[in-house]
């Protein structure tokens, strides 16, 4: 399937938008996933709730038996969260290139932003790609 045809198949398209938040727990904290030695919303946290906003995002656009799996992220962590604080990001879809998908995703807690990120997710054929890992661990 070429990138056109995707997009109008689909639906998927440049401007799709979706979100994800969480309220701060202390496991979510630098201290307790090993990011660190203060008790505030850790930076891989931060980078899992940003995946989900973009999962989100396109999710309900892919082919049955498809999903996206990111394959990079680039992330400026900017202000401290601390636990019981809302966070939430905010993720649109930027660019379609054949199976690559961009996105833009800004992350704000109650109070403040704190963080922004570009992010890369390849879509695949669920199946043939654990069939794949499957071979390649054997």
């Amino acid at each position: 399937m070429t990138a056109q045809s995707r997009s109008e198949d689909s639906g998927l398209s440049p401007g799709l938008q979706g979100e994800a938040s969480v309220v701060v727990t202390e496991d979510q904290t630098a201290v307790a996933v090993g990011s660190g030695t203060i008790a505030v919303f850790a930076t891989p946290s931060l980078a899992a709730l940003m995946e989900r906003a973009a999962v989100a995002c396109v999710e309900n656009h892919l082919a049955p038996g498809e999903a996206s799996l990111g394959v990079h992220l680039a992330l400026d962590h900017t202000a401290a969260s601390l636990p019981g604080q809302s966070v939430s990001a905010h993720a649109t879809l930027t660019a379609i290139d054949g199976r690559r998908l961009t996105f833009a995703i800004e992350a704000q807690d109650d109070a403040k932003p704190i963080g922004k990120a570009t992010h890369i997710r390849v879509v695949v054929d669920a199946a043939r790609f654990l069939s794949k890992i499957s071979r390649e661990t054997s």
